[in-house]
Protein backbone atom coordinates (compact mmCIF):
# COMPACT_ATOMS: atom_id res chain seq x y z
CA UNK A 1 0.00 0.00 0.00
CA UNK A 2 1.08 3.25 -0.84
CA UNK A 3 0.94 6.48 0.86
CA UNK A 4 0.89 10.21 0.51
CA UNK A 5 2.73 12.69 2.32
CA UNK A 6 5.46 15.66 2.39
CA UNK A 7 8.77 16.10 3.46
CA UNK A 8 9.01 18.44 6.55
CA UNK A 9 12.68 17.68 7.05
CA UNK A 10 15.79 17.40 5.01
CA UNK A 11 19.63 16.89 6.29
CA UNK A 12 21.69 16.54 2.94
CA UNK A 13 25.19 16.17 4.58
CA UNK A 14 23.28 12.78 6.38
CA UNK A 15 21.33 11.62 3.83
CA UNK A 16 17.67 11.77 5.46
CA UNK A 17 14.62 13.38 6.63
CA UNK A 18 11.66 12.98 8.15
CA UNK A 19 8.02 12.45 5.88
CA UNK A 20 5.06 13.26 7.27
CA UNK A 21 1.56 11.94 5.82
CA UNK A 22 -1.27 13.40 4.33
CA UNK A 23 -3.78 13.70 7.14
CA UNK A 24 -0.55 15.18 9.67
CA UNK A 25 0.11 11.95 11.29
CA UNK A 26 3.49 10.90 13.12
CA UNK A 27 6.34 11.99 11.23
CA UNK A 28 8.14 8.82 9.17
CA UNK A 29 12.04 8.26 8.94
CA UNK A 30 13.21 8.39 4.97
CA UNK A 31 17.03 7.59 4.28
CA UNK A 32 18.10 8.87 0.66
CA UNK A 33 18.39 5.20 0.15
CA UNK A 34 14.53 4.68 0.03
CA UNK A 35 14.16 7.24 -3.08
CA UNK A 36 13.83 5.43 -6.23
CA UNK A 37 14.95 8.68 -7.94
CA UNK A 38 18.40 9.42 -6.56
CA UNK A 39 19.35 11.47 -8.85
CA UNK A 40 17.14 14.31 -7.66
CA UNK A 41 17.83 16.32 -4.60
CA UNK A 42 14.92 15.74 -2.14
CA UNK A 43 13.36 19.51 -0.55
CA UNK A 44 10.92 20.26 1.73
CA UNK A 45 7.62 20.55 1.29
CA UNK A 46 7.88 17.96 -2.36
CA UNK A 47 5.14 15.81 -2.01
CA UNK A 48 5.94 12.58 -2.41
CA UNK A 49 4.09 8.58 -2.20
CA UNK A 50 6.06 5.99 -0.37
CA UNK A 51 5.58 2.28 1.03
CA UNK A 52 6.25 1.21 5.14
CA UNK A 53 9.15 -0.37 5.22
CA UNK A 54 12.08 -0.94 8.16
CA UNK A 55 15.48 -0.48 8.76
CA UNK A 56 17.82 -2.90 10.05
CA UNK A 57 17.02 -1.84 13.39
CA UNK A 58 13.51 -2.91 12.61
CA UNK A 59 12.33 0.64 12.84
CA UNK A 60 9.73 2.35 10.48
CA UNK A 61 10.69 4.02 7.78
CA UNK A 62 9.96 5.05 3.88
CA UNK A 63 10.45 3.33 1.09
CA UNK A 64 10.34 3.44 -2.33
CA UNK A 65 10.00 6.76 -1.93
CA UNK A 66 8.64 8.61 -5.59
CA UNK A 67 7.83 12.16 -6.09
CA UNK A 68 4.18 12.98 -6.92
CA UNK A 69 4.60 14.50 -10.56
CA UNK A 70 6.98 10.75 -11.46
CA UNK A 71 5.31 8.18 -12.88
CA UNK A 72 6.10 4.45 -12.57
CA UNK A 73 8.09 3.83 -15.77
CA UNK A 74 7.16 0.62 -18.17
CA UNK A 75 10.43 -0.61 -17.47
CA UNK A 76 9.79 -0.67 -13.65
CA UNK A 77 6.41 -2.69 -14.36
CA UNK A 78 8.50 -5.14 -16.24
CA UNK A 79 11.12 -5.79 -13.36
CA UNK A 80 8.53 -6.22 -11.05
CA UNK A 81 7.17 -9.15 -13.63
CA UNK A 82 10.69 -10.84 -13.35
CA UNK A 83 10.64 -12.31 -10.17
CA UNK A 84 7.00 -13.78 -10.16
CA UNK A 85 7.81 -15.30 -13.75
CA UNK A 86 10.47 -16.71 -11.81
CA UNK A 87 8.24 -18.27 -9.52
CA UNK A 88 6.08 -19.69 -12.06
CA UNK A 89 8.48 -21.40 -14.01
CA UNK A 90 9.77 -22.72 -11.19
CA UNK A 91 6.76 -24.18 -9.98
CA UNK A 92 5.87 -25.48 -13.03
CA UNK A 93 9.25 -27.39 -13.51
CA UNK A 94 8.30 -29.05 -10.32
CA UNK A 95 5.32 -29.87 -11.31
CA UNK A 96 6.90 -31.63 -14.53
CA UNK A 97 9.43 -33.56 -12.53
CA UNK A 98 6.94 -34.99 -10.17
CA UNK A 99 4.93 -35.87 -12.62
CA UNK A 100 7.92 -37.32 -14.58
CA UNK A 101 9.30 -38.97 -11.32
CA UNK A 102 12.28 -37.22 -11.53
CA UNK A 103 11.59 -36.14 -8.36
CA UNK A 104 9.69 -37.25 -4.93
CA UNK A 105 6.57 -35.79 -4.43
CA UNK A 106 7.39 -35.23 -0.45
CA UNK A 107 9.79 -32.08 -2.60
CA UNK A 108 7.07 -30.39 -3.72
CA UNK A 109 4.75 -30.66 -0.52
CA UNK A 110 7.57 -28.95 0.69
CA UNK A 111 8.02 -26.42 -1.43
CA UNK A 112 4.35 -25.64 -1.04
CA UNK A 113 3.76 -25.82 2.70
CA UNK A 114 6.84 -23.49 3.74
CA UNK A 115 5.68 -21.33 0.92
CA UNK A 116 2.49 -20.53 2.50
CA UNK A 117 4.29 -20.13 5.66
CA UNK A 118 6.63 -17.40 4.01
CA UNK A 119 3.49 -15.72 2.52
CA UNK A 120 2.09 -15.51 5.82
CA UNK A 121 5.10 -14.19 7.44
CA UNK A 122 5.72 -11.65 4.49
CA UNK A 123 1.64 -10.78 5.46
CA UNK A 124 2.32 -10.36 9.20
CA UNK A 125 5.21 -8.36 8.69
CA UNK A 126 3.73 -5.89 6.37
CA UNK A 127 0.96 -5.31 8.90
CA UNK A 128 2.73 -4.84 11.71
CA UNK A 129 4.93 -1.97 10.03
CA UNK A 130 1.55 -0.10 9.09
CA UNK A 131 0.15 -0.49 12.46
CA UNK A 132 3.99 0.36 14.10
CA UNK A 133 4.04 -3.15 16.06
CA UNK A 134 6.44 -5.98 16.00
CA UNK A 135 8.29 -6.68 13.55
CA UNK A 136 9.43 -9.99 12.18
CA UNK A 137 12.87 -10.17 11.63
CA UNK A 138 14.87 -9.87 7.92
CA UNK A 139 16.70 -13.24 9.05
CA UNK A 140 13.72 -15.29 9.61
CA UNK A 141 12.55 -13.90 6.25
CA UNK A 142 15.89 -15.13 4.34
CA UNK A 143 15.43 -18.02 6.30
CA UNK A 144 12.40 -19.16 5.25
CA UNK A 145 13.11 -18.44 1.61
CA UNK A 146 16.21 -20.99 1.84
CA UNK A 147 14.45 -23.21 3.56
CA UNK A 148 11.90 -23.88 0.50
CA UNK A 149 9.53 -20.89 1.06
CA UNK A 150 11.37 -18.41 -1.60
CA UNK A 151 8.28 -19.13 -4.06
CA UNK A 152 5.95 -18.12 -1.30
CA UNK A 153 7.94 -15.13 -0.51
CA UNK A 154 8.35 -14.09 -4.54
CA UNK A 155 4.44 -13.39 -4.69
CA UNK A 156 4.37 -11.94 -0.91
CA UNK A 157 6.64 -9.22 -2.05
CA UNK A 158 5.02 -8.41 -4.92
CA UNK A 159 1.38 -8.59 -3.84
CA UNK A 160 2.10 -6.36 -0.69
CA UNK A 161 4.95 -4.42 -2.35
CA UNK A 162 6.82 -5.28 1.08
CA UNK A 163 10.93 -5.59 0.71
CA UNK A 164 10.73 -5.78 -3.00
CA UNK A 165 12.33 -2.31 -3.40
CA UNK A 166 14.93 -2.65 -0.56
CA UNK A 167 18.01 -3.75 -2.40
CA UNK A 168 20.10 -4.47 0.26
CA UNK A 169 17.31 -7.11 1.52
CA UNK A 170 16.77 -8.08 -2.23
CA UNK A 171 20.17 -8.94 -2.87
CA UNK A 172 20.65 -11.07 -0.01
CA UNK A 173 17.17 -12.96 -0.49
CA UNK A 174 18.24 -13.38 -4.00
CA UNK A 175 21.40 -14.89 -2.83
CA UNK A 176 19.27 -17.41 -0.84
CA UNK A 177 17.44 -18.89 -3.78
CA UNK A 178 20.28 -19.47 -5.41
CA UNK A 179 21.63 -21.20 -2.60
CA UNK A 180 18.05 -23.31 -2.51
CA UNK A 181 18.14 -24.35 -6.33
CA UNK A 182 21.72 -25.34 -6.07
CA UNK A 183 20.89 -27.66 -3.21
CA UNK A 184 18.02 -29.23 -5.00
CA UNK A 185 20.44 -29.80 -8.40
CA UNK A 186 22.70 -31.62 -6.00
CA UNK A 187 19.72 -33.55 -4.54
CA UNK A 188 19.13 -34.61 -8.27
CA UNK A 189 22.30 -35.40 -9.25
CA UNK A 190 24.08 -38.43 -8.68
CA UNK A 191 25.74 -36.93 -5.61
CA UNK A 192 22.56 -36.87 -3.74
CA UNK A 193 21.38 -40.18 -4.70
CA UNK A 194 21.36 -40.79 -0.32
CA UNK A 195 18.95 -38.31 -0.25
CA UNK A 196 16.64 -39.06 -2.64
CA UNK A 197 16.59 -42.41 -1.28
CA UNK A 198 15.88 -41.27 2.33
CA UNK A 199 13.16 -38.89 0.59
CA UNK A 200 11.68 -42.38 -1.18
CA UNK A 201 11.42 -43.29 2.59
CA UNK A 202 8.99 -41.05 3.35
CA UNK A 203 6.68 -41.33 1.15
Amino acid sequence: MRYLGKIIKWNDEKGFGFVVPKGGNQPVFVHVRGFSNRQRRPLVDAIVSYELGSDVQGRCCAEDVRYSDEKQTTIELRISIVPMLCALLFSALLAVMVWSKHIQMVVAIAYLMVSLVTFMAYALDKSAARSGQWRTQESTLFFFGLVCGWPGAIFAQQLFRHKSSKREFQTTFWLTVLLNCGALMWVLSPYGADVRLLLSGMI
